[in-house]
């Protein structure tokens, strides 16, 4: 067995092997009026502007986000 037979080998095992792209799985439908807990990084300035007129900042960036997406 010569050095040229085993790397013909190894090629030919290698052609035999093929990598599957993994599909992504299906998205799920969005249920209405449900939120996704996320982890978002905004500048101190635009947080406190949201914050400035107490509980519902939250809602408040939701809602500001919804309209720039233009829902």
């Amino acid at each position: 067995r010569t050095l040229n037979d085993a790397r013909t080998e190894a090629e030919a095992a290698f052609k035999k092997a093929t990598a599957k792209v993994a599909e992504a799985p299906p998205k799920q439908a969005a249920i209405p009026g449900v939120k996704e807990q996320v982890t978002l990084r905004i500048d101190q300035d635009v947080l406190e502007f949201f914050q400035q007129d107490g509980p519902g900042w939250q809602d408040r960036i939701n809602e500001a986000l919804r309209r720039a997406a233009g829902k």
